[in-house]
């Protein structure tokens, strides 16, 4: 994908390289924790753990704190994940400008949400984010959480690799953020609470839609010649990798469709190239 080297988000906050990070675990559970916890390497969502931020805070601006002196020396070495954490930001804005402009053509407001890097763990709006969870939304605090390591993973894992396989992932994480605020989410979580037979089902669901959206963006990307040759290719192998079937038969050897949560590798990457082909939100209806 052709990206701005070196490109920063004032809609990110990079909890990385903080003292401490990635010291808690953090368990529990939660609406989004069922929908992402299978497909991004399981784990849930909790609100359990230590506030990070309440620690940090604790050393004030008073000077020559131990803690001060090893922010200090993390400031100033070198970023290994420099470029992957650039890139990341980049994609993820990239995503949001092309859905603010068409909810402006639809005459409809887009509130942006934000992203967090972090290594490990952190606090969320949703509890806690972690390793574990992989990368996930909360619409809590409407903002997307990711562990660079996640793409390392999907690459060696999931045989998933190449820069627009980490694109399709945080394009289909600003889409649950789309799904957020035309209250999609809120439907589907209505309707689990009424009808707990049809919680996985409607997961499935809301996820595929996840994946058409992300295509709609991936076409946005095309048509502004933004793509590069095997791109496309990356992103089907990332949905593909991630399928429900995929994953159970991975680990377990065994298929079981009734515990599914986003779908199959055939959904996946059905729905995704719905939207690519598409550019059309509307045709991105998984639940009619």
């Amino acid at each position: 994908m052709k990206w701005r080297r070196g490109y920063k988000s004032e809609h990110t906050e990079d909890r990385r390289r903080r003292p401490g990070a990635g010291a808690a675990a953090v368990g529990g559970g939660g609406i989004l924790a069922v929908i992402a916890a299978l497909v991004f390497g399981g784990g849930l969502f909790g609100s359990g753990g230590f506030d990070l931020d309440s620690t940090l805070e604790q050393f004030g601006s008073g000077g020559a704190s131990a803690p001060q002196a090893q922010q200090n020396q993390l400031d100033d070495a070198p970023d290994p994940d420099a470029e992957l954490a650039s890139f990341s930001q980049f994609v993820f804005d990239d995503a949001q400008t092309t859905w603010d402009e068409l909810f402006e053509a639809a005459g409809i407001d887009y509130p942006e949400a934000r992203l967090v890097l972090f290594t490990g763990s952190t606090q969320s709006g949703c509890g806690g984010a972690t390793a574990q969870i992989g990368p996930h939304y909360c619409p809590t605090d409407q903002t997307v959480y990711l562990d660079l390591d996640f793409f390392r993973d999907l690459s060696s894992r999931f045989g998933a690799s190449g820069d627009f396989a980490a694109a399709y992932v945080i394009g289909h994480e600003v889409a649950h953020h789309v799904q957020n605020v035309t209250q999609v989410m809120d439907e589907v979580r209505r309707l689990q609470q009424a009808n707990p037979a049809d919680r996985n089902p409607l997961s499935v669901r809301l996820e595929l839609q996840a994946d058409c959206l992300a295509g709609v963006w991936a076409r946005s990307t095309f048509e502004r010649d933004l793509l590069e040759q095997g791109d496309l290719e990356e992103a089907f192998t990332a949905a593909e990798a991630v399928g429900d079937d995929r994953i159970q038969q991975q680990a377990t050897g065994m298929i079981n469709e009734e515990s599914w949560t986003h779908g199959s590798s055939a959904e996946r990457v059905q729905w995704f190239e719905e939207g690519f082909q598409t550019g059309d939100p509307n045709r991105c209806d998984t639940f009619g």
